[in-house]
């Protein structure tokens, strides 16, 4: 059965985050069309289009913060992020590389536009997702994957012209390289003009396409253009895709947490209880030091 379209989103008005990531937040959205669980687990999106930057010998981003009971999961198609933590993690990611920063129990991370990259200037387009992790993982020890693209589990067609970078979950039968907490798919897509792919989500899944470029046709019905979020209904499994110019996807599915949500800033918890204690923590320094 066919999984028909609930919505398709236009980029919210811009925000930035810090002075580095210029950012649509596509969820959550309590006024909207998506509240905190519509996308379980996928909390939140902030979808940075693309940009371009000016060379700056000024850092650009977002200095020293806290998470406590999620995920954030960057994903960068041009431009380069560089992270750093206060468990002793740093990176860099490039074109369809990935970070996966698993706070968990608590963490000081921060993320700037990477120093050569900054200085030079150029094009940046990025998405950030945080996850929202299982009552019983929130407060498991935070940890950090750097998933680069050289390195990624992908499927190719036959005739080259669909290339899936499987981030996380599996696709036809080839699995992420990403730990999860819980039953996730996140595929970065790329068609050629004229391809097709097709998908078998479990039906109790929620699922989500973000456009990040190009124009596609969903199951021979909706059309859908570069810098939309598209939202799936929740009954039926199968998905067709279409290409109708060079396009690149980001797919997210997820198994739903069907947990109370009780979010403050970047701290996404359960109870009131849990959020007062990740603010007392905060401010005792349990979550370690970062300048």
């Amino acid at each position: 059965m066919k999984r028909n379209i609930e919505n398709i989103l236009l980029p919210p008005p811009i925000h930035w985050v810090g002075n580095g990531f210029r950012v649509h937040g596509f969820f959550p959205d309590r006024k909207g069309a998506v509240d905190y669980k519509r996308l379980s687990p996928f909390f939140l999106l902030d979808y940075a289009s693309l940009y371009n930057f000016p060379p700056s010998d000024i850092s650009r981003g977002v200095g020293s913060h806290p998470h406590r009971g999620i995920e954030t999961v960057t994903v960068a198609f041009k431009g380069k992020v560089a992270h750093e933590d206060s468990v002793g993690n740093k990176g860099v990611i490039g074109e369809n590389d990935v970070q996966w920063m698993t706070a968990a129990g608590g963490i000081l991370h921060k993320e700037f536009l990477e120093t050569d990259f900054n200085n030079r200037g150029g094009n940046m387009q990025m998405a950030q997702i945080w996850v929202n992790l299982p009552a019983k993982y929130k407060m498991s020890q935070p940890k950090y994957q750097d998933l680069l693209f050289q390195n990624a589990s992908k499927f190719i067609s036959d005739n080259q012209k669909v290339h899936v970078n499987i981030i996380a979950g599996e696709y036809k039968g080839i699995a992420g390289k990403a730990d999860t907490f819980s039953p996730i798919n996140i595929y970065d897509i790329s068609l050629k003009e004229g391809s097709k792919i097709d998908f078998n989500i479990d039906e109790n899944h929620n699922l989500g396409f973000l456009i990040i470029d190009g124009n596609i046709k969903i199951n021979d019905n909706a059309s859908a253009d570069k810098d939309k979020f598209v939202i799936f209904e929740n009954e039926g499994n199968e998905v067709e895709v279409y290409a109708n110019s060079d396009s690149k996807i980001l797919l997210l599915s997820g198994e739903p947490i069907d947990e109370p949500i009780v979010p403050y800033g970047p701290f996404v918890m359960n109870t009131r209880e849990e959020i007062y204690a990740a603010i007392e923590d905060f401010n005792s320094g349990k979550f370690g030091y970062l300048e």
